[in-house]
């Protein structure tokens, strides 16, 4: 008997469950989620999920802490209504920016929040663009791990941005960056920054000829836009004419968008992933695209048992 697809959603990003809800063609399931008086996350399904196939798209997003709770008291409750598979769809991962090691007595914690989904029930993930691909091997359950890229290069190409040069924002996005510039055919170049203390940079120089070029930055967080504006500055030093970024997750914290708004950057693409801050909404450098139909096709792929390779870059 073929299990029943049930899609669920979290308060993180209800617009872009509903729109991954009907690029499925699938109702969205019945639940009551809110908070008890002491603000402890309460929720019940109010439909049968038993013997369902059940995927809960739940980014952990900002608030990060609170987000990411409400996500695995779902994965509880459908654990114990008796789900056949529970797949927590998540197209930002957060913490994944603590992936290792780097200073002494410091947590791993995208590995801690990896063990906290399979401990919950969590039977399978579809994340989108991790900070780091290795994070994949931290969980102890499948991972389909997919990229906005087709998404971000079908817009990217429909600028016909003249003498374009794709450039990493440093050293641990070259591959990412490759990938695009393979794509589009074009030039790459790399930033090299020396970073001070969190989210301060202290140096930045450009490897790689942009003089006279159109700069495209792509990177997969920005989060105080710091690190962005300084590389776009150090860009404009180096003769670039233009200068764009696209990210696929615009977290957008703090003095993001005035840093934004004072930078001499043209455009930053970014995905609905993550629901933007009304200020960030009514900044006119942002552009955002919808991932839903790659999240939906991912989706779709896991139910049906077919292969999600036809979804990577």
């Amino acid at each position: 008997m073929e299990r029943p697809l049930k899609l669920f959603g979290g308060s993180c990003n209800r617009e872009l469950t509903e729109d991954i809800a009907r690029s499925l063609g699938v109702p969205l399931g019945q639940a009551n989620l809110g908070r008890f008086a002491d603000s402890e996350v309460s929720f019940q399904i109010t439909e049968n999920v038993r013997g369902a196939d059940v995927f809960v798209v739940q980014p952990t997003a900002p608030p990060v802490n609170e987000t990411l709770m409400e996500l695995l008291v779902m994965i509880d409750a459908f654990k114990r209504a008796s789900a056949s598979r529970i797949t927590a769809v998540l197209p930002y991962y957060g913490y994944a920016r603590q992936d290792r090691k780097d200073r002494p007595r410091v947590p791993i914690s995208a590995k801690l929040v990896a063990d906290l989904l399979s401990t919950a029930g969590t039977s399978r993930a579809i994340t989108m663009d991790l900070h780091v691909g290795q994070i994949q091997g931290f969980f102890n359950i499948p991972v389909d791990h997919i990229f906005a890229a087709p998404v971000m290069l079908e817009y990217v190409t429909s600028l016909h941005l003249p003498r374009l040069c794709i450039v990493s924002p440093d050293a641990g996005g070259v591959e990412r960056a490759r990938a695009y510039a393979k794509r589009l055919n074009v030039a790459l170049a790399v930033i090299d920054k020396r970073r001070g203390g969190n989210n301060e940079v202290e140096t930045i120089h450009v490897i790689g000829d942009v003089a006279g070029k159109t700069a495209l930055l792509v990177d997969d967080i920005v989060d105080s836009a710091g690190t962005l504006v300084k590389a776009v500055d150090a860009l404009r030093d180096a003769g670039a004419q233009r200068v764009l970024a696209c990210c696929t997750h615009p977290v957008l914290s703090g003095p993001a968008i005035e840093r934004l708004e004072a930078s001499p950057i043209e455009k930053l693409i970014v995905s609905n992933t993550i629901p933007l801050r009304p200020e960030a909404s009514r900044c006119r450098k942002i552009h955002v695209l919808s991932v839903a139909s790659l999240l939906g096709n991912a989706i779709l792929s896991v139910h049906d048992e077919t292969s999600v390779s036809k979804l990577f870059v």
